[in-house]
């Protein structure tokens, strides 16, 4: 292969192969097709690849290449097709060959019954369709329906213009097998094989949407708990404003959020796959091109009917989880907000209350200081006085009393200077620090 003369996206080629991936295979009537979903979930590609290699080991087949999403195995007249999806793998086996009973030894029963055993997941969907030539007389609908499908009612179609015929029950058998009986009218082998392919798809898709109603079902109760405690709480909200009732409010709509956030974490993977699953479903109808058969109730009215009260159910646990989701927000927020006020306002009243404490403390400090300043002076004033009587004893002419009381404001007042100096002196330290 030769290197390209410019620099490409290293993902080029893989997205041009994705754009050919699970093409459909050309099919010719008479012929029957054994097809299985499987359900193995997003990491069981690789054990899934590995069980189908086995089997083409066992048959003498090719096995599938490592890391493949699809693989086409020829058994001798019985040909896999292998398909590899995001959660899941699909099998459809299939053998031309005249057969006068469409459903009866399929051709499931050609596979070593060990290895369906073994299949690594669980079967989600199994149908088998039979493609007749346009040249057998098919029976009136009572009798095609106890010919073939135990007497079930029929929902059955035109297809791809008219030129096939498709008619189905969307039952379990003895076999637990859903059964699609198909009529070609005139499909080239290629529309043919796109067309047993889409209904296939129809099928798998069909049941692939319905997995996200149990949930739905099991999901509702719970949202409609958590919906009655955001009122209450709400509720309490507009009745009270205590700052203790607001703390727990705030406790119990904590847990509310984190009760919306565990569901949603377990539910919207799978509520997203069943959009997207149920997307696919409409799309394969209109890619089925249906006119109604004369007698029979149409395949897109029997689904509409069936699955689309189960898609609403889906749709509206997700809305209204979204829609709590957003509520939770909306309150907390709101709470919130009046605990941040609550404690500012809490702040507010201790800041308040320390100035008062604060003005206080320096009135107290001040009368201190003004007693120590008497204090101090008093014991000055007496050691004064003695250094007075001292002078007094060698003689000169001084009247003690006199001097010491003409000594009492000075003294007085450079203990006052002194201990004002010292307090300024650590004042500025304090605020230098």
């Amino acid at each position: 292969m030769s290197v390209p003369p410019f620099p490409e996206h290293p993902q080029r080629e893989m997205l041009i192969r994705e754009l050919h991936a699970r093409p459909s295979e050309p099919h010719k009537a008479p012929m029957r097709i054994s097809q299985i979903t499987i359900l193995s979930g997003e990491h069981g590609g690789d054990s899934d690849r590995a069980h189908l290699a086995r089997l083409c080991s066992r048959k003498g087949a090719p096995p599938p290449a490592e890391g493949a999403k699809q693989h086409v195995a020829d058994f001798g007249g019985l040909t896999v097709k292998w398909e590899r999806h995001t959660e899941f793998s699909s099998y459809a086996f299939s053998r031309r060959a005249h057969f006068t009973m469409p459903f009866e030894q399929p051709v499931i029963e050609e596979v070593p019954q060990d290895w369906l055993a073994e299949l690594p997941g669980d079967v989600l969907s199994a149908v088998h369709v039979a493609l007749l030539p346009s040249a057998v007389e098919m029976p009136d609908a009572e009798e095609l329906s106890l010919r073939h499908f135990n007497g079930n009612p029929l929902i059955a179609n035109t297809v791809a213009g008219g030129k096939a015929r498709v008619w189905a029950d969307f039952r379990l058998h003895a076999d637990h097998f859903t059964r699609i009986l198909v009529q070609d009218l005139g499909l080239d082998e290629r529309h043919a094989g796109r067309t047993i392919q889409r209904l296939i798809e129809l099928n798998t898709y069909r049941a692939l949407s319905l997995l996200a109603f149990p949930l739905a079902q099991d999901t509702l109760p719970q949202l409609r708990g958590i919906d009655e405690s955001l009122a209450e709480v709400s509720t309490r909200m507009a009745d009270t404003a205590d700052p203790a009732t607001d703390a727990e409010l705030l406790s119990r709509l904590s847990q509310l959020s984190a009760d919306i956030e565990s569901l949603a974490a377990r539910t919207s993977y799978r509520f997203g796959a069943t959009r997207a699953y149920y997307g696919l479903v409409r799309q394969r109808l209109r890619d089925l091109r249906t006119d109604r058969l004369e007698g029979y109730l149409t395949i897109d009215g029997f689904l509409d009917r069936r699955m689309g009260p189960a898609m609403a159910t889906c749709e509206t646990a997700e809305t209204r989880q979204e829609a709590l989701a957003q509520r939770a927000t909306r309150i907390g927020s709101l709470l919130r907000a009046r605990v941040e006020v609550a404690v500012e306002k809490q702040n507010s009243d201790l800041l308040t209350s320390m100035n008062e404490r604060s003005r206080i403390q320096l009135k107290l400090q001040e009368t201190v200081e003004g007693l120590s300043v008497v204090a101090i002076s008093y014991y000055a004033v007496g050691l004064v006085s003695y250094l007075f009587k001292g002078v007094e004893s060698t003689g000169v002419p001084l009247n003690v009393g006199i001097a010491t009381g003409l000594s009492v404001p000075v003294v007085a007042g450079l203990v006052w200077y002194g201990i004002h100096t010292a307090k300024h002196a650590v004042v500025k330290r304090k605020d230098t620090d």
